[in-house]
């Protein structure tokens, strides 16, 4: 009976609507109960349906089958919606019956107010901050490199840009327009320089790369891959591994909510990024990672151009801490809109390390003996600092504690009530999850800690539309594409002044009605500039870069030296040509130019950022062959 039930109803995909062999003893369900909701339907159902279709009516969900015409009518609507729970079911851990159960849970903590740090003490987490350039930086971003042979990359990019006004996929989104580079080419090549880097010589080993996408983005991300030779990366290190929805629920009883205009659809809506974790360990990547000697998994968004510029010093902080769980953060202003990092003890005796959003951080501070809540310290920052969503976790460790929960993390509702009654939504809700909550499940002894990175080197994150972003109050990071990309230039200029460079003093101005610092704009490959001694090992002498002034370093192998640039210079190389630039560069530039976020005759992503290039005149050479050159301006 068994194998003959496998064989047959496997394939859900298949018409349901056709009468199966006689169902009636396989399984205890009560009759009356199947027939005021499917009526003569529940006959036609395969086992495996009749089953979930069981569970659903154990855990209250009767109205999703009120109604049903008799067998004939609407069969392939019926069909659909079979095939669509078959898909909520088996792509959740512990089916629908665990995310009802779940959501019941916390549901009723919601309506009853419950805090879910009750119980717990918070207090300042060990960890590591960095001061760029400094020996302590160097040395952990040089073992950093090293490490990176061991490392595979997760990649979360589940969403579309059209919070950002634009309409494509984020990854597709240029991180600067002076190269219009894209945030996932800048990820790839980032991590091909990093593979070759720590290769030192030996044959290099490849860096797998997964991308988490969704119904929105996966088909658009294999075409971007596709269409441009995945950036230089071997397509058989990039998986691509797509999250599924969940469902809607209506009520406080977790009735699943289906969609007002079609009775056999339930509404479905993101899970969050914390589905990865899930994903990584059901797909079974991460035992093939473990196999194949790889020590670490980094974890990373999709909209922030500045991390890898951080990275290989984190990475060294993992290895030489040997962290079970590395947070990247940056500094947090006291009340800052952006999570802390905190060490959580119950009074139980249970402690964790986790981020813990900003409007929580303060009452639970003030209800835990801070009467001030969250200040800053003498520093002039808060002494929690920033959560960035950057995570690297050490992979044997993670596969141990993913082997107990089978990537489940722990989740959240957030409804919102029509009045404080709190009886009824104003429209459906769902469960969330978050990726960096991994931490909460974790046992005492695991090894948390955090490495904090100056802003200006790690955290620029593209999130907000130029509207948005116009109204954050004044001091506060406006994180849209035109500080994204200013931040791009103004990390560059620093980096290359620490090196010894002549770099122009910033000025402010006004694009999309956002305030921000415009610096040169200076643009290198990750190939040219992947650490700190790199790229001093590439300037020499007395160069100067002037305000008005674009550079973009096209090659791995540019040296530059005594070097004054007042215009625009660009300097295209093949890997195996060794460049060697020198003299005064002077014509009229890029200028760059404003542009109206609401002028439809410009292209979305010059509207989003409020600026634009106009290329007046410029010095570009390329250079296409092996050998040695000069470059005398």
């Amino acid at each position: 009976m068994t194998n003959k039930r496998i064989c047959i109803y496997f394939h859900v995909s298949s018409s349901v609507f056709s009468p199966p062999p006689s169902t009636s003893t396989l399984f205890s369900i009560d009759p009356i109960s199947m027939a005021s909701s499917l009526g003569d339907n529940f006959n036609l159902l395969s086992p495996q349906q009749q089953e979930l279709v069981k569970m659903l009516l154990d855990n209250g969900q009767e109205h999703l089958f009120r109604d049903w015409p008799a067998p004939g009518v609407d069969d392939d609507h019926k069909n659909a919606f079979f095939d669509q729970l078959t898909r909520l079911d088996s792509s959740y851990p512990g089916g629908l019956e665990a995310y009802i159960t779940n959501a019941k849970r916390l549901l009723a903590d919601s309506k009853a107010g419950r805090n879910p740090f009750d119980g717990f003490t918070p207090s300042v987490p060990t960890g590591e901050t960095l001061a760029f350039g400094d020996e302590n930086y160097i040395k952990f971003e040089e073992a950093g490199v090293l490490e990176a042979r061991k490392a595979a990359f997760v990649l979360v990019a589940g969403g579309l840009g059209e919070r950002l006004g634009y309409s494509g996929i984020k990854l597709a989104l240029p991180a600067e327009t002076t190269t219009r580079t894209c945030f996932v080419q800048n990820y790839i090549e980032s991590i091909l320089a990093l593979q070759e880097a720590s290769s030192q010589g030996e044959s290099q080993t490849q860096i797998p790369l997964v991308i988490m996408t969704s119904d929105d983005t996966h088909g658009r991300t294999l075409e971007l891959l596709e269409s441009n030779s995945y950036f230089g990366m071997q397509p058989t290190q990039v998986t691509l591994l797509k999250q599924e929805k969940v469902a809607c629920l209506e009520d406080n009883d977790a009735r699943l909510a289906l969609e007002p205009q079609n009775k056999y659809k339930i509404q479905t809506k993101p899970h969050g990024h914390g589905d990865v974790h899930a994903l990584l360990y059901s797909s079974g990547i991460l035992k093939v990672w473990y196999e194949a000697g790889l020590k670490w998994v980094l974890f990373f968004q999709d909209t922030n151009g500045l991390l890898f510029k951080a990275i290989p010093s984190a990475l060294g902080v993992s290895a030489a801490k040997q962290y079970h769980v590395n947070s990247l953060a940056v500094p947090r202003k006291a009340k800052e809109a952006i999570g802390g990092i905190t060490r959580l003890t119950h009074s139980d005796g249970r402690s964790m390390v986790i981020n813990v959003e900003y409007n929580q951080l303060d009452p639970l501070l003030r209800a835990s003996g801070y009467p001030d809540g969250d200040v800053n310290c003498e520093t002039g920052y808060s002494p929690f600092p920033g959560n960035i969503n950057q995570l690297i976790l050490e992979l044997g460790h993670y596969i141990e504690e993913l082997s107990k929960t089978g990537g489940a993390i722990q989740e959240f509702v957030n409804p919102k009530y029509k009045d404080a009654s709190k009886t009824s939504f104003k429209s459906s809700t769902r469960l969330e999850c978050m990726m960096q909550d991994y931490p909460k499940t974790l046992p005492p002894s695991a090894r948390v800690g955090f490495t904090v990175m100056e802003t200006w080197l790690a955290y620029a994150p593209v999130k907000n539309n130029a509207e948005d972003a116009a109204k954050v109050p004044k001091g506060n990071p406006y994180h849209s594409a035109t500080s994204g990309e200013m931040a791009i230039y103004r990390a560059n200029s620093i980096i290359l002044r620490k090196a010894g460079v002549q770099v122009a003093d910033p000025v402010v101005q006004v694009f999309n009605g956002q305030e921000v610092e415009v610096w040169p704009r200076i643009t290198w490959k990750p190939k040219w500039g992947l650490t700190f001694n790199r790229i001093k090992s590439k300037v020499s002498g007395n160069c100067s870069i002037s305000l008005r002034s674009t550079l973009a370093i096209k090659g791995p192998n540019i040296f530059i030296e005594n070097l004054s640039v007042d215009g625009a210079l660009i300097i295209d190389a093949v890997d195996d040509a060794e460049v060697n630039v020198s003299g005064s560069v002077q014509n009229n530039g890029w200028v760059l130019e404003t542009v109206d976020y609401k002028d439809a005759s410009e292209p979305e992503v010059l509207r989003i950022r409020g600026f634009k290039f106009n290329k007046i005149e410029q010095l570009e050479t390329k250079y296409s062959e092996p050998g040695k050159f000069h470059l005398k301006a």
